[in-house]
């Protein structure tokens, strides 16, 4: 799979580009490559949801000031793909309308108009939503279940979506017949062009409500606090996304909910830390345990564990406990490693004593002890004998 382009470069602007800029570069994209100018063209559309997909990120404060810090990881790429429900997050009409009128046909795009026109009045799937949880080390490594408090838009049980009093269907408009557009044909030296905007009597929503539900005031949708329980599967990673299917906000004119996106945030542990599924540690041990090789306590996750370290051990040596490290989603008994690293700790503010017994024991020690310093010392002296200055 190809890398992620920059953001910035897949819509040509400078990284300190304003909003006006970001927009006018995206247009131009979206007036290139927009599928329904390019019928069957994959490359086309390919770009075309690219472009979609920078301008998603860039043209929103909060996603852009996470891209510019973490790159694509900062920012969910599959919350905000470019499609919604099968249809794209934006088309022509909109596009051609912001900038100098909507074309509803001119020369090869006739009927185009119409076309969009049936996509904004239909059914739409709704936006999605994200949250952020934040889990303890342990949390993570082994599951948790958590209920969470959010605050979302939702369809209004008194009117169940609809926005009138007795809970009908709203009337079509009577103006644009349902479509939302009012369209104006006229002749130009180029030919027929069909000029569209909103209509004045729905405002472009294809739909006349004469009587409005007292509780939405005729949106369809309220306000509400809902509680969600969230179950956190054992071995979940920093950064990953939890779905929950339909628990976003909802669709209009009758569309499916979008989707709750929950991305886990693992706090820092004081003692380990953690690569994929493997665990890690340092052990601080004194000198007599790494010379003969004592059994020491070593933290994992699950509690302390007796590792006996083998005579001789030396400062900085790594050693594996299998089967101590994380678990795999969905395989709560099939774990990862457990690595610890041996530091070796030099004891200070020693006694009389204590100085004389080690100069004794240092005394009694040769060579044939210290295969590391043995070997150095060879080296330099070949490399003395090669060099007569020395």
């Amino acid at each position: 799979m190809a890398a992620k382009r920059d953001y910035y470069d897949v819509l040509g602007v400078s990284r300190e580009a304003d909003e006006s800029e970001i927009k006018k570069a995206f247009w131009k994209l979206a007036k290139q490559y927009h599928p329904d100018v390019n019928p069957g063209d994959k490359e086309a559309e390919e770009k075309f949801k690219e472009a979609n997909e920078a301008y998603e990120v860039l043209s929103d404060s909060e996603k852009r000031a996470n891209y510019d810090q973490y790159g694509h990881a900062g920012v969910d790429a599959s919350a905000y793909d470019g499609f919604a429900g099968g249809a794209y997050n934006i088309n022509l009409d909109d596009l051609f309308s912001s900038l100098f009128g909507s074309f509803g046909g001119f020369g090869g795009f006739g009927g185009f108009g119409s076309q969009q026109a049936r996509r904004r009045t239909g059914p739409a799937r709704g936006a999605n939503l994200r949250y952020r949880m934040n889990l303890d080390f342990g949390e993570a490594a082994f599951g948790v279940e958590r209920e969470i408090s959010i605050r979302k838009a939702d369809r209004c049980g008194k009117c169940g979506g609809k926005g009138t009093a007795d809970g009908s269907d709203p009337a079509v408009c009577p103006v644009c017949n349902g479509t939302g557009q009012e369209h104006t044909q006229q002749q130009t030296l180029f030919g027929s062009m069909m000029t569209s905007r909103p209509c004045s009597r729905c405002g472009g929503s294809g739909q006349i409500i004469a009587n409005p539900c007292p509780v939405c005031q005729g949106e369809g949708t309220v306000m509400r606090d809902k509680k969600l329980l969230v179950t956190v599967p054992a071995g979940i990673n920093e950064g990953e996304m939890l779905t929950l299917r339909g628990e976003g906000e909802p669709g209009r004119n009758g569309g499916p909910f979008g989707d709750l996106f929950i991305q886990i945030l693992i706090r820092p542990h004081p003692v380990f830390t953690r690569e994929g599924n493997m665990t890690f540690c340092e052990v601080p041990i004194t000198y007599a345990q790494a010379a003969l090789g004592n059994e020491i306590d070593v933290p994992t996750i699950d509690g302390q564990y007796k590792y006996k370290l083998r005579e001789g051990t030396q400062p900085g040596e790594i050693f594996t406990i299998r089967g101590k490290g994380i678990p795999y989603i969905g395989r709560p008994n099939v774990r990862g490693d457990h690595q610890f690293r041996v530091v070796l700790e030099v004891p200070r503010n020693l006694s009389q004593e204590q100085k004389e017994l080690l100069r004794s024991f240092d005394a009694l020690c040769s060579d044939q002890h210290y295969a590391k310093r043995r070997g150095f010392f060879e080296r330099v002296r070949d490399t003395l004998k090669g060099n007569p200055s020395q």
